[in-house]
């Protein structure tokens, strides 16, 4: 046996925050040599922050990532580290890994897939590598390989795959195991999406298996530059086998896992392999590059399955993702906590809950004194010793009431936001919205009726709402959350500087049906380490509702639109799937048969003339989190022009 300690380090980095980000990595090396670990990965473009955006193309970031750079390559003494770090060379900027040996850079290995779908943008900032290409070049005087290179360390061969590397068909692993591969090691920048990480699973793991090579795959972890939350969840593969898994949605800025892998019995499973081979493979011995120091050998034996319990449930999955995002997100903006304009429905309700669980889950992981330590800046939680206490001086929920409003409302909001161990408040606006009414009737000279002004009288309540709780947020100095979701984004159901008033959009990314599916969950269950919430059952009651006609309409939230669950099906089928409406309808009448097909015909007409109308509003929402292949932000997911035919046609041939 030919054994090699090894391990895959999670880090929580911040675009450009260089000695937060140094730090971590800091962090990550002396726990792998605490751990006699002698490679160890990072995650992709660790030193710059992943989402630096088009800050990739400046000078001055290059420059002072190959300066931090330096100094991180001296503490590698005795070890092989892969740092992910963008690098300009001729004319264009590369996404790459570079690999340090015993405190000096070996060189660098470039990534061959850019990531340009959804959520990335990589196209925009780096050139691909050519597959099979090799250059030199100079910086600081010195010289170093660049390009599709292989490392023989003191005889261990090691090769990489960089995130998209691995997602793709023609995957760089096959051409690497014909190489006499022993390892590969793969950074990523992989974010968070419902049951993703059983897909990296089977990469991993497959790789393993089909190259005959140990697998190490590092991710980031948190919410790292404001919509994207990164899972963690690294992974260690050996001889077709998974070894060892590490933690996800953890509140540690940096964790490794380490696994003992046998170099040997991977050597074995590859003379089998290429046994069958007739051809010959001769390696480009330009693309190699060989470095005169020996691995250390680990002791023991190879490591057996340590494989740490996977989150798979849907709404503990969504709990801990949005959870973790919350919290990065409060600490790195340094914001004084969270304000939420309180309407005693589900979405604010389900807003108020995330913030309790992202307290419970920090306790839970770091403890009293690691939340107040990361939340130093914050006088209001500085001699809290309990959830509550933190809660106390972290959340304000304000309900805001006019003539429209219910006795059953007001009860849920109050008991909903206690509940949760915030601050309540409620204020009267109905003087206001008389006030704004009054006023353009004189101007306009006729009164403002519920037959002719409806929308009109509707926008103003929630509109009036806005600027009394921007200015407590502002108080306070904290980030005041808006409170609209996915289903409400497509259709245009929100009112412009009413509910969308917000800096953040936490269930910005999620519909509205799994909304009240987990709200239900949250009432009665609540996820691993945090706790249910009972308070939640005076929302879940209730048919959801803007409440802003009078009370004597009953009016509800599908009343005015159509079923959530068929909304959203039409969604999927319209703006993911890419649909047209006649094709739509044939999937809802066998979906949905008990509506009939006029009705039908009649909802999917209202569905695509409300998204083409309200495309303008869904470009103006606050940032929400990124949770699935379903997200409707224009900035980063689902681009649709903002003036267009409206499906018209399309509509008309239905």
């Amino acid at each position: 046996m030919k054994l090699i300690r090894v391990a895959a380090s999670i880090l929580n980095q911040t675009p450009m925050d260089w000695d937060g980000n140094a730090a971590n990595i800091r962090a990550a090396i002396q726990q792998a040599r605490d751990e006699n670990v002698s490679v160890l990965c990072l995650p992709e473009l660790c030193i710059s922050g992943y989402g630096c955006e088009d800050m990739f193309l400046s000078p001055g970031v290059w420059e002072m990532c190959w300066k931090m750079l330096q100094e991180l390559v001296a503490e590698t003494r005795g070890m092989v580290v892969s740092f992910g770090v963008p690098l300009f060379h001729g004319n264009g900027v590369y996404n790459t890994a570079c690999v340090a040996v015993d405190g000096e850079i070996a060189g660098f290995v470039a990534k061959r897939h850019l990531a340009g779908d959804g959520l990335h943008y990589e196209p925009r900032w780096f050139r691909a590598w050519p597959p099979n290409a090799v250059t030199e070049i100079t910086v600081d005087n010195k010289d170093y390989l660049l390009g599709d290179c292989v490392f023989d360390i003191g005889g261990v061969r090691i090769g990489f795959e960089i995130c998209e590397d691995a997602w793709v068909a023609s995957r760089p692993g096959s051409g690497l195991s014909a190489r006499g591969i022993d390892m590969i090691l793969n950074p990523s920048a992989s974010h968070f999406a419902f049951g993703k990480h059983q897909v990296r699973k089977r990469f991993v793991l497959e790789g393993s298996r089909a190259f005959g090579v140990s697998y190490v795959y590092s991710n980031l972890l948190g919410n790292e530059s404001g919509r994207a939350v990164y899972d963690g969840g690294a992974l260690v593969a050996s001889a077709a086998t998974l070894v060892a898994t590490g933690p996800r949605f953890t509140y540690d800025d940096t964790v490794i896992t380490p696994a003992t892998i046998d170099i040997d019995l991977n050597r074995t499973a590859q003379a089998k392999t290429f046994a069958m081979h007739t051809e010959i493979i001769e390696d480009d011995d330009s693309a190699i590059i060989r470095v005169d120091f020996d691995i250390p050998e680990a002791e023991g034996a190879p490591t057996e399955a340590e494989l740490v319990p996977d989150v798979t449930e849907r709404e503990e999955e969504f709990t801990r993702a949005i959870s973790l995002s919350l919290f990065d997100y409060l600490r790195k903006s340094r914001s004084g906590g969270f304000v939420v304009s309180m309407s005693g429905g589900a979405d604010s309700s389900a807003v108020a809950c995330l913030v309790r669980s992202m307290v419970e889950l920090t306790v839970d992981g770091i403890g009293v004194g690691g939340v107040k330590k990361r939340l130093a800046y914050l006088a209001a939680i500085a001699n809290a010793k309990t959830v509550d206490e933190i809660m106390d001086g972290l959340f304000l929920g304000v309900y805001q009431a006019t003539a429209n409003s219910s006795d059953v409302t007001l009860e849920a909001a109050k008991q909903v936001t206690e509940g949760v161990g915030g601050q309540f408040m409620k204020l009267d606006v109905d003087q206001l919205v008389n006030t704004y009414v009054s006023t353009i009737e004189q101007a306009v000279g006729r009164e403002l009726t519920w037959e002719t002004d409806d929308i009109t009288l509707q926008n103003i309540q929630a509109r009036t709402r806005g600027p009394g709780v921007w200015m407590l947020a502002n108080i306070r100095n904290a980030l005041l959350l808006a409170t609209s979701n996915r289903s409400e984004a497509a259709v245009g159901y929100a009112t412009m500087d009413g509910d969308t008033c917000g800096g953040l959009s936490p269930i910005g990314g999620i519909d509205k049906a799994f909304l009240r599916q987990w709200l239900r969950w949250m009432e009665t269950k609540g996820p691993t380490g945090g706790s249910a919430i009972p308070a939640l059952s005076f929302v879940n009651c209730q048919q959801p509702t803007a409440e802003l006609r009078p009370s004597g309409e009953d009016q509800t939230d599908e009343g005015d639109l159509m079923p959530y669950p068929l909304l959203d099906a039409i969604e999927r089928a319209a703006i993911r799937d890419k649909a047209m409406p006649d094709e739509i309808l044939v999937q809802m009448n066998v979906r949905f048969p008990e509506h009939g097909e006029t009705q039908l015909r009649k909802w999917i007409t209202k569905f695509f003339r409300l998204w083409s109308r309200n495309q303008w509003k869904r470009e103006r929402y606050a940032p929400a989190f990124h949770v699935d292949d379903e997200n409707l932000d224009p900035r980063t997911w689902c681009r649709f022009p903002i003036l267009s035919g409206g499906y018209a046609k399309e509509l008309g041939e239905m």
